[in-house]
């Protein structure tokens, strides 16, 4: 099967970490993450160009050193509510903890976000790696990295459980019928598991989708087979087409493994634009954004990335400190391989700070038709089925929508108008068949799609 090249949109308000000083642009209100206004529009631009869907990240504790957009932000499934009531089309992914949060919370919540949108919702699964947001739910400790991805597996088993409690025509549109419920179409989950005890059912039917679109980034050992075992949509962090296509090929070997084809998986690196009208401007743009930042900023993220240990207090000329990222309660994967490099190319702390001051994910700087190559390229070679862009500086976003995409639906790499009305249908992903169906040997009825007309030609 061969889909369109995909692209999502990651909002990001006044700037996260890979653009701490995004707040500082004119272009960008300096209360752009509390802004409902300002994400209609970003979503709305991005519906324009075709894009499949936005994406809201989120954490769930903060002190004064995290980055902008982190400080004061609306909640994910909040803001989408709302955003679907403002937009037609476009995809909408949330993040939510499976550490922090219960599988019926996460089944409900994200379920009814689907229905409200008809069918346009997507759960982006975490596990959370900020050991401080343990105290903010009444625990003494973060839990450990495989306690975690534990947890994650069957919290995702039991919420899409949930979301099967009824079957498609489990309630009457006929007003003569003798019941409104056939209550042999509604299951009960009786889940009993290391983690979770639910008894279901949800009160709560499937929307036109079948269900919410399963999205998934984990770069270590435990997060690649999360991936493989239950993802749809694997997002990742990989810096150049090579590392993306030894992603891409090693997600994609794991599938079979758990009865699962590449069909059913689309792979999107994280991506961060700058564009100019030359190569060289777009160069050096990038260049003077990168001078003003205070290496407080990469203090932080490295503090973060190892699970909060303080490098503060070491000499900035000397090795970079051995730590053990065995032990992180952060982001494991990320910690052992940066540690690994700074040992083989014996970096100092202030060199592996100096480096990321970079978005840790690709950055296609250049003109429009330059990046539009790149992208092809990836997407050509196997590394990525598309890429999920951070909006950071409203003019770069602005020249993507309008010249970049264009350039690639020209070369048929991405699709000239919507496929259909649900993230499924833009994505090309197969509607689930309800398990209760499924185990009877029965087709479950799926909503009938059709190409919908650009909204960027509506009225032409």
């Amino acid at each position: 099967m061969t889909r369109s090249l995909k692209l999502g949109a990651v909002l990001v308000g006044v700037g996260d970490g890979g653009v701490p000083n995004l707040w500082r642009d004119p272009a960008v209100p300096t209360d752009a993450s509390v802004d409902l206004d300002w994400y209609t529009r970003q979503a709305r631009q991005a519906e324009a160009a075709g894009f499949d869907f936005v994406f809201l990240v989120d954490s769930q504790y903060v002190d004064a050193d995290y980055p902008h957009h982190h400080l004061n932000r609306l909640e994910p499934l909040t803001l989408l509510s709302a955003l679907a009531a403002r937009t037609d089309r476009i995809g909408l992914v949330a993040t939510v903890s499976t550490t922090y949060a219960e599988p019926w919370d996460i089944a409900r919540k994200v379920g009814s976000l689907d229905l409200i949108s008809r069918g346009r919702a997507g759960w982006n699964i975490v596990t959370s790696i900020d050991p401080g947001t343990a105290g903010n739910f009444g625990r003494d400790a973060h839990e450990g990295y495989p306690t975690r991805y534990r947890r994650a597996q069957e919290n995702v088993e039991v919420v899409t459980g949930l979301w099967d409690s009824y079957e498609p025509d489990a309630f009457s549109t006929d007003r003569t019928a003798p019941r409104f419920l056939d209550p042999a179409k509604q299951h009960r989950l009786d889940h009993v598991g290391e983690f979770y005890t639910v008894g279901g059912p949800l009160n709560l039917v499937a929307s036109r989708q079948g269900r919410p679109v399963l999205v998934q980034a984990g770069a270590s050992e435990a997060g690649r087979e999360l991936s493989a075992r239950v993802g749809e949509v694997i997002f990742n962090f990989c810096r150049d087409a090579a590392e993306g296509k030894d992603f891409a090929d090693d997600i994609r070997g794991r599938l079979a493994a758990h009865g699962r084809s590449p069909d059913e998986v689309i792979i999107l690196p994280a991506a961060s634009i700058v564009i100019a009208d030359t190569d060289e401007r777009a160069q050096e743009i990038a260049a003077e954004r990168r001078a003003g930042i205070d290496l407080a900023v990469p203090l932080f993220q490295l503090r973060r990335t190892f699970g909060g240990h303080d490098f503060a207090c070491y000499d900035l000329d000397v090795a970079f400190p051995l730590v053990d990222a065995s032990s992180s309660g952060g982001a494991l994967s990320g910690a052992a391989a940066l540690q690994q490099d700074a040992v083989e190319r014996g970096l100092t702390l202030r060199e592996v700070l100096l480096s990321l001051t970079d978005p840790h994910w690709a950055t296609f700087v250049g003109s429009p038709r330059t990046i539009a190559d790149e992208l092809e390229g990836w997407y050509v070679a196997g590394a990525a089925d598309g890429f999920n862009v951070f909006v950071h500086h409203p003019g770069d976003f602005d020249r993507f929508t309008a010249e970049v995409v264009p350039e690639l639906v020209a070369r048929g790499v991405v699709r000239d108008g919507y496929l259909g009305a649900t993230l499924r249908d833009h994505l090309e992903l197969e509607v689930p068949v309800n398990r209760h169906l499924a185990a009877r040997g029965d087709i479950a009825p799926t909503p009938q799609t059709h190409p919908v007309p650009h909204p960027r030609r509506k009225g032409s």
